[in-house]
Order: structure tokens, then sequence, then C-alpha cells
């Protein structure tokens, strides 16, 4: 089993719509690459903020 990496170690983005800075996910592993906003609100508002 792999060891855990701290959250600090982690990959960051800034989020299009709020501009907070947000942390790599599991679930977006395959799809780092095209994650552009931190939640599904932020995503329903576009870059509208």
């Amino acid at each position: 089993m792999p060891r855990m990496r701290k959250k600090a170690d982690l990959p960051t983005k800034t989020c299009a719509a709020c501009g907070l800075s947000f942390a790599w996910r599991k679930k977006w592993e395959r799809d780092w690459d095209n994650v552009k906003y931190c939640s599904d609100r932020c995503r329903s508002a576009g870059t509208a903020t």
C-alpha cells in the first residue's frame, strides 16, 4: 500500500470563479488537468464572480 502524503505536499490550483486555491483530490486523479473550479457552486456560477 502506498504511503500517505501530507495535504501540504499535494498540487494546488486557483478556482476560475472565486479565486481561492484548492488542493488535488483523489476523485480528480484522471482529470486533474481539466479541473478549473473548486466546487459545483463555482462551476455553475462560471466566471461571473
